[in-house]
């Protein structure tokens, strides 16, 4: 089962290691268009089977959409290919805007 975790803690992780995380962003491109958090990976979630070898293993990575629910099956499909060091961002992009960035837009 794949962790979730609080976007305040990712900001934290990004502020003291940045080295060590890697955001996956598995948004659609007009999604990543409208808001981004970076630094971070851009892979489509329709592309990650196929680009999966682009993905380091040797970070925490932490895989992000707009409310979580892309991200944690994505995170999952991850999980089952052995990225040992994974995790979910919480509300996604969306509760990072509400609780770390507010400059990153909202978008419905």
């Amino acid at each position: 089962m794949v962790p979730e975790v609080d976007p305040t803690d990712v900001a934290r992780k990004l502020k003291s290691t940045p080295e060590r995380v890697l955001l996956l962003d598995v948004r659609e491109p007009f999604e990543r268009e409208l808001a981004v958090i970076e630094p971070s990976v851009h892979i489509p979630m329709g592309e990650v089977p196929s680009r999966a070898d682009e993905i380091p293993r040797d970070r925490e990575l932490i895989v992000y959409c707009h409310g979580g629910t892309r991200s944690m099956m994505v995170a999952g499909f991850l999980e089952g290919l052995g990225f040992t060091s994974i995790a979910n961002l919480s509300g996604g992009i969306d509760a990072w805007s509400v609780k770390v960035d507010p400059s990153v837009p909202r978008y419905g």
